[in-house]
């Protein structure tokens, strides 16, 4: 932080401005994703006017704050992306994918500009490659190679042709020559604010002659201007900009008699196509040199100017709208602070519990403020609770969004066309975990588009459309979330997996179920690819995968139809911090199972526990054997009353297994506050946390993964 104070201090005038660098790069971060993301979704066969200024709005806003605060090189980048824009949406230029691709890596290099300013660390990044691109795209030039110093600096030195480099400079610096042009401000509630640009141009003597071209008739809304100058048109609505939105001022060439026909000022007049270097003045950087690039180019122009004779006022109020919401209805509060909430919370529902348990025993008829005071904190506590919690859930929307921009440039590096699918992105989960589920997603999205889609003329071969589709569907099913991570690829092939398991020296048998066999891929360092690239190989890592999602108390689950795709599932709670459980006793002690494990409880009768091989015991439920663990045996539980019997199970599931649990009673169902019980002591043998029971004891959560683990070894 250090280096900020001096590049933005002279501009403080005894103000500090280092108090506002949080805030401006907050906003300028939000800006370069909006940004990125609309530069993604844009249609570049038929971009949208709405998009176009949207993208150019965040441009400027990052180029404001940085030249606020005096941070030069982020100023000068967006500046020169600024111009590009403005030239995109007034439609001077069309927009080509090497643009996307030079603006979307500017992105990256500003957000690493902000970082090393932020005080992150990192190198100075060096943008004169990139800045080069810019320019030479804004003068209208085609053949320019993207130069990708900030994605592989390896190929820096290959991707600008020798030759341009050398002209570059006297591209760029090309001074604009004097130039007649009609300027239409417009339309405007009140015409008559297009006087005080008149007396503005006026004022400033080098800029050169204003004239009205309507003789101050304006029933549309619309002043016209004859504008004889040397400045740029950047220049020119730069500094009328500051008076009226940039939207209403369009500049155009001064056609003969332009402005003093029948029916010209305001009426909706087709532009004649005869004037194939319309939008473009003569010498114009960017003008297209060959005739039919100039028609092509005229048809956008043309389209351009119909916003200035067949007015939408809307468009401008709900930009506006949009533009002033985020400020309003949102307030940005630090992690650690939702956090302190969450765990006063936390003790506050333990309080709550105590005050219920004492309460009980009171006489209703005779406490009965009192008993309804109880009942009411009760309500209360719970609802406060959830709204809590609810702080911390952000959409799913926050993960996904890092997909797109990743898988379009995996796609072409692996030479594939790759479409993204989302679907329930407004899908909420608590951030604790969002920060844990990206990197397994990010994996499996990588595998589904390295090794589920084919190549597109195998594709084709197939009979699928060249395209291949990745779908990440989000949605809440019970107290649980289920993440899928869908491709329409080639699936995974059956007889490949149980010949790679047999390799491997895994025991396989022929008879497996498909799910069975599909869980093959999860075992460690199991691959189906044929050769491992260096983006993934199918089942690289995927162990990793699993335990990481399982960690978590999530499971995954895989579904695969060879030559059609695969999908796999992930489910996860919703929360970490706070969870509904099913309170146990045995002998003394109390013991919590997750209920979103808790299958069913039976008292056992007689002869339904059977002894297998010596020690083993099960228990027959419903046609199906299943493992039966003594919790008194597993945690050692000192006994006192003998005389009492253990005739209670509970049967749990969690990684596609059951087992049955011998109790002394069930005490009840109540949501805890999940205390980690590693960081506060130390991990415990199946046991997941601890938490505060309503009498002040301690209560352990059951890790019921590793109960099932332990069952079966």
């Amino acid at each position: 932080m250090g280096d900020m104070t001096s590049e933005g201090g002279h501009l403080s005038a005894g103000i500090d401005l280092s108090q506002f660098y949080q805030v401006f790069f907050e906003e300028a971060g939000e800006n370069l994703e909006s940004m990125e993301q609309m530069l993604l979704n844009l249609d570049i066969g038929n971009p949208d006017d709405e998009q176009l200024n949207a993208i150019f709005r965040c441009a400027h806003s990052v180029k404001g704050g940085a030249a606020t605060f005096g941070f030069a090189d982020v100023a000068e980048l967006t500046h020169q992306m600024e111009t590009l824009l403005d030239k995109l949406r007034r439609h001077e230029l069309t927009i080509t994918a090497a643009m996307v691709d030079v603006l979307l890596a500017s992105g990256d290099a500003l957000k690493a500009q902000l970082a090393r300013h932020q005080g992150n660390g990192g190198d100075v990044v060096d943008t004169t490659e990139l800045l080069f691109s810019i320019r030479a795209h804004a003068e209208g030039q085609t053949a320019v190679v993207l130069p990708v110093a900030a994605a592989a600096p390896k190929q820096a030195p290959a991707a600008t042709p020798a030759p341009t480099p050398a002209a570059a400079p006297a591209a760029v610096a090309a001074k604009v020559g004097t130039r007649a042009l009609e300027l239409r401000v417009g339309p405007l509630p009140d015409p008559s604010v297009a006087d005080n640009l008149v007396d503005l141009f006026k004022e400033i003597t080098n800029l050169g002659t204003i004239e009205p071209l309507d003789a101050g008739r304006d029933a549309d809304g619309v002043r016209r201007f004859k504008v004889v100058t040397s400045s740029s048109d950047n220049d020119l609505i730069d500094l009328f900009g500051f008076h009226v939105a940039r939207e209403h001022v369009h500049l155009m060439p001064l056609t003969s008699g332009y402005g003093f026909h029948d029916g010209a000022p305001g009426a909706p007049v087709e532009t004649p196509k005869s004037d194939p270097g319309y939008g473009f003045f003569d010498d114009a950087p960017g003008a297209p040199n060959q005739a039919a690039g100039a028609a092509a180019a005229a048809t956008p122009a043309a389209e351009a100017a119909a916003p200035a004779a067949a007015p939408k006022p809307a468009a401008p109020k709900a930009e506006s709208k949009a533009a002033a919401s985020p400020e309003s209805s949102t307030l940005r509060v630090s992690v650690e602070k939702v956090d302190q909430l969450i765990n006063l919370v936390g003790e506050l529902v333990i309080t709550q519990a105590m005050l219920a348990q004492n309460g009980k025993g009171i006489d209703a008829s005779q406490y009965q403020q009192m008993a309804s005071g109880l009942a009411d904190l009760e309500r209360n506590t719970r609802d406060l609770q959830e709204a809590v919690m609810s702080i911390r859930m952000i959409p799913m929307s926050l993960v996904f969004n890092r997909f797109p921009r990743m898988l379009r440039d995996l796609a072409s590096k692996l030479g594939k066309k790759v479409e993204l699918m989302q679907v329930g992105e407004a899908t909420e989960l608590d951030k604790g975990l969002v920060e844990k589920i990206t990197d397994p997603l990010t994996h499996l999205v990588r595998n589904s588009c390295d090794h589920g889609i084919e190549m597109p003329a195998e594709r084709i071969a197939k009979g699928k459309p060249e395209h291949g589709t990745i779908t990440l569907i989000a949605s809440h099913q019970g107290g649980s979330i289920v993440i899928e991570v869908r491709d329409d690829g080639k699936g995974l092939n059956r007889e490949k997996l149980l010949k790679k398991a047999r390799e491997r020296g895994l025991d396989v048998s022929d008879g497996m179920t498909d799910a069975e066999v599909y869980a093959l891929i999860f075992a460690p360092g199991f691959s189906t690819a044929d050769q491992v690239t260096d983006v993934s190989g199918r089942g690289v890592g995927m162990d990793v995968v699993k335990k990481n999602i399982t960690a978590l108390g999530g499971t995954v689950e895989i579904d695969s139809a060879e030559g059609y795709g695969m999908t796999v599932r992930v489910r996860l709670p919703l929360t970490l911090a706070i969870m509904d459980g099913m309170s146990v006793g045995v002998g003394e002690e109390v013991y919590i199972l997750p209920l979103n494990s808790v299958v069913e409880s039976f008292q056992v009768q007689p002869g339904m526990v059977k002894t297998i091989g010596g020690s083993g015991r099960v228990v027959e439920v419903r046609d199906e054997y299943m493992p039966v663990l003594d919790l008194e045996k597993v945690f050692e539980v000192p006994r006192f009353d003998f005389d009492r019997s253990t005739n209670i199970m509970v049967v749990v599931e969690a990684e596609g297994g059951r087992v049955a649990l011998l109790v002394d009673e069930l005490l009840g169902q109540q949501q805890v506050v999940v205390k980690n019980l590693e960081s506060n002591y130390r991990k415990v043998d199946d046991v997941s946390g601890a938490t505060i029971m309503g009498d002040g004891r301690v209560a352990l959560i059951l890790d019921i993964g590793a109960l099932i683990r332990r069952a079966r070894h």
